[in-house]
Order: structure tokens, then sequence, then C-alpha cells
């Protein structure tokens, strides 16, 4: 046989044995296609860091891989933000993320388009904030609760967030194990305070030094340096006798300032003043007097109240009656807020709750009280109801729960700096435990062992 021909044999061979059998005239079977899947996503969400910035009012907000996470604003807590959408107008070059405050559930929006925009005066979260026009996007924020504010939005890229998609096992064993982080640092630690010890004993402290007051005493209130404080001392126990009374820090001393049916004194801002309960006409009406002279006190408002709650300002005090808070002044006329309004449907109304303006924001106020109904979870306290912290916001009508669903909460006193919270609870044991809360709510910690715990400096 031909070379030709044995070539020729041999490439036909190969060819049967590795391709499949073909019967005469037929084509080939087309190639399988593959499932179709989803169609690429198309992101809405401008992908990088975002910081938003307006004035007047002032306010900052965060926005960060999944939406809006927190917004601040002077004087208050800062508000988590939950993401929920976001779309895109290409047409316009805009964003709008939606979201919800964690706290409240109400809805927020936040607009934003790519503008030049020159009003971000508020810009205190960049060491060095963009000259001004150099903010590429104009933001507004709309919250159901606090209303429109306006401002500018720049990217944030020195901040961007180090993301580790794929972190060791060890790494995220070890992060559940740490507890978190605080929310607050820059929180100054009091100095000077009051309480109530186990045994029911009056006790100052200044720094490390330590002193018993009275063997027993209510209604504490320390000066704000921290010297002299304030108690009411009740002298019968059947009849509605009282004695405000002042003890001195430096000379160990105590003074009887007013008998009689007089009941919680509380300094002025500037410890010049002192206000107070005193019984007129078969109601309490407010009462001041200067702090060194106690026998020329004159009546600063003809209101009946039933509780005072602390003074506002140098000319403002906050008084309640069983249906209304009290703006009482010197200058204007009475203010008064329904409690309903305040309380809402959560809480119920008591004589004995207090509420505490905020040492810098007095449209912010810490209120103690008790909820209306039982909670989940104390059914083996059938028919007492849990004292707790709420805070409360004047204009917008914000209301949020400050402790612990679990943890029982009275007597809400605020730091000097307004970022913290102390209030009188218990612990497993049964004790009095004076704790401490963030007034964001976070960081919960045991102080010491008492009750009433108030501050000064």
């Amino acid at each position: 046989m031909p070379e030709r021909h044995r070539r020729a044999l041999l490439v036909a061979s190969l060819l049967c044995a590795v391709l499949p059998a073909l019967t005469l005239g037929q084509n080939p079977a087309p190639p399988k296609k593959l499932p179709a899947g989803p169609p690429a996503p198309q992101s809405t969400h401008y992908p990088i860091f975002i910081l938003a910035f307006g004035n007047d009012p002032n306010w900052s907000l965060r926005i960060g891989l999944k939406g809006p996470e927190r917004m601040d604003r002077p004087g208050y807590p800062p508000i988590a933000l939950e993401p929920v959408e976001v779309t895109h107008e290409a047409a316009a070059d805009s964003w709008t993320y939606h979201a919800k405050d964690s706290a409240t559930g109400a809805a927020v929006a936040v607009h934003l388009t790519r503008e030049s925009c020159t009003d971000a005066a508020n810009d205190t979260l960049t060491p060095a904030p963009p000259p001004s026009g150099k903010y590429s996007f104009r933001a507004s924020l709309d919250h159901a609760q606090i209303g429109s504010l306006k401002g500018c939005a720049r990217i944030a890229a020195e901040l961007f967030p180090k993301i580790n998609n794929q972190p060791d096992q060890e790494e995220e064993d070890d992060a559940k194990k740490k507890p978190p982080a605080p929310t607050i640092t820059n929180f100054k630690a009091p100095v000077a305070v009051a309480y109530m010890n186990s045994a029911g004993s009056v006790v100052l402290t200044r720094g490390v030094a330590k002193k018993i007051v009275a063997p027993s005493g209510t209604e504490l209130a320390l000066s704000h340096n921290g010297k002299k404080l304030l108690y009411t001392r009740s002298d019968s126990n059947t009849g509605s006798d009282r004695t405000i009374v002042l003890y001195d820090f430096d000379s160990g001393k105590s003074l009887d300032l007013l008998h009689g049916q007089v009941r919680q004194a509380f300094w002025s801002p500037d410890d010049s003043r002192i206000a107070f309960l005193k019984a007129q006409d078969r109601s309490w009406q407010v009462w001041v007097f200067p702090a060194a002279n106690p026998e020329s006190s004159v009546s600063f408002s003809p209101q009946p109240v039933n509780a005072l709650h602390g003074w506002i300002d140098n000319h403002t005090l906050l008084a309640t009656d069983t249906l209304n808070a009290y703006w009482l002044s010197e200058e204007t006329l009475p203010q008064a807020v329904a409690l309903k309004d305040i309380y809402g449907p959560s809480f119920q109304i008591m004589e004995s709750d207090t509420i505490r303006v905020h040492p810098v924001n007095s449209d912010l106020l810490l209120v103690s009280a008790s909820f209306a109904t039982q909670l989940p979870g104390h059914d083996k306290d059938v028919g007492v109801l849990i004292s707790s912290l709420f805070l409360y916001e004047v204009r917008s009508k914000r209301r949020v729960v400050l402790a612990p669903p679990d943890q029982w909460a009275q007597h809400g006193e605020w730091s000097r700096d307004g970022l913290q919270v102390f209030f009188s609870g218990t612990d497993t044991l049964h004790r009095s435990v004076v704790y401490r809360i963030f007034w964001d709510g976070t960081s919960v910690q045991r102080a010491l062992l008492g009750s009433n715990y108030v501050v000064g400096q």
C-alpha cells in the first residue's frame, strides 16, 4: 500500500476514536445553553463613606456602606439609624437614602444631590475641614419627629473603614468574647457626690474624702462646687413637719435652715439661691431665698404643684402637679406641658416621679417613672410595675427609653457634663445599688452600694 494511503487511513482511525458517531447527513447537536441567571445588580448606593453637616440648628450624619448609620446633634445623644433602601436618580445625579430611627422607629430620609455646597460651618468631625465650596453634595434630612434639616455633604475617604471579608476564625471568636467598645469616651467622672448608704445614712464624698453627714435624710441636693449639701430631715413619724438642713463639707457642721411643712430644696445654677416647696393655702407652692439668708424667703410662684424638679436657669424652675409640667419663671408667664404628652402611653404618672433637665440643653428631660403595664419576663412580680428611665425632647416630642428593659431604675440624675446618668437600682441580692449609664443607653456599670445619688462637681 502506498505511503500516502497508510497516512490517510491512520487519520481516519483517529477521528473515529475521538469524535462521536454521526449518521449520514446529520448535523452536529447544538451546544447546551446554561440556565439564565439574574441580571447583574446595579448599585444605587454611592459606594464610599460620606459625612453630611448642617447649620441652624447644627447636625451631622454618617452614611456608611449600607446607608445612614448615625445622626448627631449638639446637646442630644446620638441617634442610631437603620438603613432601609436607596434610590438613585441618574438624570439628577442624586441619591435618596431611607432609614428609620432605631430607638423610636420614626422614618428618616436623606437626600444627596451632586452640587457644590458652602453651608457646612459645623464640620467638627474632620481635623482639617475642606475649604468653603469643596463640599460636593447638597444634603437634606427629614426626620418624622425632629423635622427637616438642610446642609452639605462630602466624601470622607480618609475615614473609610478597613474591611476584611474573610477574617480568621480565631479573630472572630476573640471579637465575640470582647465587650463592646464604649461609645462615649470624653466623659468626666464626678468628683463630689452625695448618696444614701445601705444603712440609710447620708454620705458626702469629695475625691477620696468621705463623710457621714447624718444618720438619715432624704431629698439630697449638692451645690455645684460640691461643698454644701441640702437634705430634708423628717421631725416626726406621724406629723408632716420637716426641716431643710445645710451641711458644710469643710467645717463638717450642719445648720437647720427651715422648719415646718417644707421639702425638696434645690440650689440655683450659680448656688446663690435655694428653691423649695412650702405648704401654703392647703397646697404646695415654690418659694426661694438667698443661700445665706433663709429668713428672707419669698414666694416664687402662686401656682399649686405637687413636686419640684430643680432649676432650668437662674430665673426658671421646673415643677409638676398631677396633670402638667410647669416652667415657672421670674421673667415670663408660666408655661405648661401636659404630662400625658411627656409620658406617652407606656408610662404612668405618679407624684414620686422625678424629672431632671439636662445641664446643657434645657430641651432634654430625664424622667424617672414606672411603666404603665407589666413587662414580659416579670411575671413573678405580679402587681409590681417596673420603674425605668426615659429621655424626652420637649420640642420634637421624641421619647427614648434609657434603662435596659430588665433593669429596675429610679431617681435618675445627670452628671455635670451631661454625658452620664446615675440611677438607683437593685442587684441580684436585692441590695440598693447606684448604676451609671451613658446618655445613649450604653455601658451600664455598677457605681456603689446605696441609693438617691446626686452629683455636685
